[in-house]
C-alpha cells in the first residue's frame, strides 16, 4: 500500500480524522491529505516534539498554521487541542503520523484510528 493510501483510506477514510500527513523521521512529507500543508518550519518542529516534551507541553505546537495546546505527551504519542478540535501525533520507527480531527469527533475516536495505524506500521518495520 502506498503512503498516500494510508492517509486517504486508514486515517481520513475512517471518518474520524479530517486532515493527516505522514512525515519521515529523516524529514520530508511522505503523504498528506488534499490541501493539508505543513510548512518546512512546522515539519522540523514536529520532528522535535517527542525529543523536547517539556517544551512541547509548555508551548504547544503548530500544524498548518494553527496553534494547538499539548494536553499529554510521551516518547511515542502527543495529543493536542484547539478549542473543540484536536490533533494526534504518533511516532513510529521511521515516520510520524500527524492527524487533525474536528468536533463532533472526540479525542478517543480519532486516537484509536491513528494509534492503530501506528501499531500496524511499527509491526511491519516502519
Amino acid at each position: 500500500m502506498s503512503w498516500q493510501a494510508y492517509v486517504d483510506n486508514n486515517l481520513v477514510g475512517s471518518g474520524r480524522v479530517q486532515k493527516a500527513a505522514i512525515i519521515g523521521l529523516q524529514g520530508g512529507v511522505w503523504a498528506a491529505s488534499t490541501g493539508y500543508s505543513l510548512s518546512p518550519e512546522e515539519q522540523k518542529a514536529i520532528l522535535q516534539l517527542h525529543t523536547h516534551l517539556d517544551q512541547t507541553q509548555a508551548s504547544g505546537f503548530r500544524l498548518a498554521g494553527q496553534k494547538f495546546f499539548c494536553l499529554q505527551g510521551n516518547d511515542r504519542s502527543i495529543y493536542g487541542k484547539k478549542q473543540a478540535d484536536g490533533a494526534v501525533i504518533v511516532k513510529t520507527k521511521q515516520a510520524i503520523l500527524v492527524a487533525e480531527y474536528v468536533a463532533p469527533t472526540q479525542a478517543a475516536e480519532a486516537t484509536v484510528v491513528v494509534e492503530g495505524l501506528a501499531d500496524y506500521l511499527i509491526s511491519v518495520g516502519y
